[in-house]
């Protein structure tokens, strides 16, 4: 089967994602990458340019993960592409232009509203990686549950002592999205606790500029020499070897990638006490902190967030430090559970058989959910858009004028 991808394709959690469907489906099919236009391009990077990439073109639309339908559709043909599979497609078009055309259609779950949730009825068949997405999902006559898990051989342990001798080392990864990952909990319990620790975080931004009330602290920790900022884009297995332990109090995760690599890593994880996060972590491989209250985001995420109490946060990294004499079996543990519940190989191996499998759902089934989809992209739709479905050639020859256009546009 000739199998396309459309996703981000870059260093960042999504496009991991979808290069581990790549990686378990290109055994039994032929698959090809449409890496998205919108999103950041990872041109002559060695670990995402490749010749099955097809680097989609940008177009000035300000709708979420838009895509050129013209470069797209072009793309589905020069590869006679037969199933196309989704990474948290915002916007509809590129989903109905493949119903139309009579491809196969499938989507991992993971980014959906109350309202959007009726309209994955529109594909063929859905993946759920967790529990949680599972159950609102139920629904659709082709939802199958895929345990996530992580590539055991890529995400292992160096070494199960403690990285530095007489101290326990957190370790947090903030990612792009230190909000939603907890950062500043971590930050602000950890500069409660005494006795032998260390704090490393990975950060893809400026924790400074993302939280300038915290700068006088983390200064104080950085000269205390108790707090690291690793600031950079690190390809897999990441950092987690600096680590002993996982400190990840997230607010919100669709999946929880991180979690599973740093289990596999040998890192014992504290984390909230919320799904999907205590789907990964129990009393057997790390700690669970308790929740204060939860919120609505402000895009509608199906979701809310949570909010982890940050006593508890504290208290669960304090047992690690009263039980340093324990912390190699903590990480043994980490690893043996990972090695048992998280090998992406072993949950995985259904997914070829099942991409051949389901089949195309009528026309006439899914017109509820393109009716619904239709009257939601035409109320969301604003100027650009809608000429661009009517004149796309336009955004063709003078792309690059376009923001002008709109600066113009917004002045008047």
């Amino acid at each position: 089967m000739r199998i396309g991808l459309v996703t981000s394709w870059q260093e960042r959690g999504a496009a991991y994602v979808s290069r581990q469907y790549r990686d378990v489906l290109k055994n039994n099919h032929e698959v090809f990458i449409y890496a998205r236009g919108g999103e950041a391009y990872a041109i002559g990077d060695k670990n995402w340019d490749e010749p099955t990439v097809t680097w989609g073109k940008k177009i000035p639309l300000h709708m979420p993960l838009s895509i050129d339908l013209a470069d797209f559709k072009k793309w589905l043909r020069k590869n006679r592409l037969e199933t196309v599979f989704f990474n948290e497609q915002q916007w509809w078009d590129p989903v109905l232009l493949c119903v139309q055309l009579g491809i196969k259609t499938g989507a991992y779950v993971d980014y959906y509203t109350e309202e959007t949730v009726p309209f994955f009825a529109l594909y063929d068949f859905l993946i759920c990686n967790t529990r949680r997405h599972q159950e609102v999902f139920a629904w659709h006559p082709q939802a199958a549950f895929t345990p996530w898990g992580t590539d055991l051989g890529i995400f292992k342990p160096l070494d199960s002592a403690p990285v530095a001798a007489g101290f326990v080392t957190f370790f947090h990864s903030a990612g792009v999205s230190p909000e939603r990952k907890g950062t500043d909990l971590v930050i602000k319990a950890f500069a409660r606790l005494h006795g032998p620790a260390k704090l490393i975080i990975h950060s893809q931004t400026d924790l400074i500029k993302n939280y300038p009330e915290l700068a006088g602290m983390m200064d104080i920790l950085i000269k205390e020499k108790r707090l690291i900022i690793e600031q950079k884009t690190v390809p897999a297995p990441g950092l987690y070897h600096l680590g002993d332990v996982y400190a990840y109090p997230s607010r919100l995760d669709g999946i929880g990638l991180t979690l599973a690599e740093a289990l596999a890593c040998g890192l014992p994880a504290i984390t909230s006490d919320n799904p999907p996060m205590n789907e990964f972590v129990n009393e057997s491989n790390g700690q669970l902190v308790k929740i204060d209250r939860w919120h609505d985001r402000p895009d509608g995420y199906y979701w809310p967030l949570c909010e982890p109490n940050l006593d508890s946060l504290k208290e669960k990294m304090e047992i690690y430090i009263n039980n340093i004499n324990s912390l190699s079996d903590y990480k043994k543990q980490a690893r043996v559970y990972a090695a048992a519940h998280l090998d992406w190989r072993h949950n995985s191996r259904d997914l070829p058989r099942l991409f051949e499998e389901f089949k195309i759902i009528p026309a006439g089934e899914k017109m509820p959910a393109i009716e619904n989809i239709t009257a939601y992209e035409k109320k969301r739709s604003n100027w650009q858009t809608k000429l661009y479905r009517r004149q796309p050639w336009l955004f063709k020859p003078f792309a690059w004028l376009w923001p002008l256009i709109k600066n113009r546009y917004k002045q008047k």
